[in-house]
């Protein structure tokens, strides 16, 4: 199959590209380079891309793709904060305009990546698919748009799928360390401490880049009947924990680590776990990997690649380096790249 995947330079697509590639399919990347640099390491190879705004494509650069996977977004709720208005720009226009261009170019199957924070603050209870959602910010609130919209141009010739991430962690050569677990760890790795800044008790549900991968690839190779227009929860139930038991996995992962849950920062509203039963029955789909063993493979790269302060709390988390990027000139500020010497 011929697949598009939007945001092939970002943290889920750097896994997710050959994962699909080794699954058989001819992958070709859409990218504005926000995080292009953003490495640990030695850089991944690329596949063929389209080096273009999400804002900005255009029907016929999506003509001749069989499926489109659509990663591309401002990704964590501080910058959907700070900047409402341009993520529902980029989050919600600019993906329901993708999909509809995707439909005009002959584009049968739209993967979606939402996220299982539009449950909001759920409870204790496991929530289904079919639950109510309540999103508590701007991120969450324009997946749920997105869904909504793109359901509502669904036909025969147009088949989208939304895949509903728990949150994610592992490493990725393209690293974010704004997500629960990989902060943890590489601040527990830098400082010796695993620092909580809530009280702890929220809970996430977390699920591993490569099980994402996982998920996209099993409905990509599914009956295009069986997966039409379903919403899935992506994760495993064994992975929905509080905040303080994921932190305590990381001292029980981090030689000579120490817990502080400080509470500095209030209690936090988002609390809620998730039933994955949808995806396991009707699409064979495991999550292969634990809380305890993402947060060793990530101790482990941490220490082999050399992680650095700089590089965690600058070049790793997507706020600080956004903001650099604009203070250098090369965004503007609605978050476009400023091209030099064209």
């Amino acid at each position: 199959m011929r697949v598009l995947v939007t945001g092939h330079q970002g943290y889920l697509g750097t896994v997710m590209v050959p994962f699909l590639q080794q699954a058989g399919h001819d992958v070709t990347g859409l990218d504005t380079g926000y995080f292009a640099d953003c490495v640990l390491g030695d850089a991944p190879p690329s596949p063929p891309a389209i080096d273009v705004d999400l804002r900005e494509v255009t029907v016929d650069q999506l003509a001749g793709f069989d499926a489109v996977v659509h990663l591309a977004a401002l990704s964590n709720d501080p910058l959907g904060a700070l900047a409402p208005r341009i993520t529902y720009d980029i989050n919600h226009h600019a993906s329901v305009r993708l999909a509809r261009l995707a439909k005009e170019a002959g584009v049968r199957r739209f993967l979606y990546a939402s996220t299982c924070s539009v449950y909001g603050a759920a409870g204790d209870g496991l929530v289904t698919e079919d639950a109510p959602l309540r999103p508590l910010t701007p991120y969450a609130e324009s997946k749920v748009r997105v869904e909504d919209d793109v359901a509502a141009i669904a036909d025969s010739g147009f088949s989208p799928v939304f895949l509903r991430n728990a949150t994610a962690f592992g490493f990725s050569p393209r690293l974010r360390a704004d997500i629960v677990l990989n902060n943890l760890v590489g601040y527990a790795v830098l400082t010796g401490e695993v620092k909580v800044l809530s009280d702890g008790t929220p809970w996430r549900p977390l699920v591993h880049a490569q099980d994402i991968a996982l998920a996209f690839a099993t409905c990509l190779d599914a009956p295009i009947e069986a997966v039409h227009c379903r919403a899935y929860n992506v994760g495993a139930e064994t992975n929905n924990l509080t905040v303080a038991q994921i932190a305590r996995a990381v001292v029980d992962v981090v030689p000579e680590s120490t817990l502080a849950i400080t509470g500095e920062s209030g209690a936090d509203p988002r609390s809620y776990r998730v039933d994955f039963g949808y995806a396991r029955e009707e699409l064979g789909f495991e999550a292969r990997w634990s809380i305890p063993d993402g947060a060793a493979e990530l101790y482990r790269e941490y220490i082999a690649r050399g992680l650095t302060s700089e590089a965690f709390f600058r070049r790793f988390t997507r706020l600080a380096h956004l903001t650099s990027l604009k203070e250098a000139g090369a965004l503007d500020d609605e978050l476009r790249r400023i091209r030099t010497g064209v």
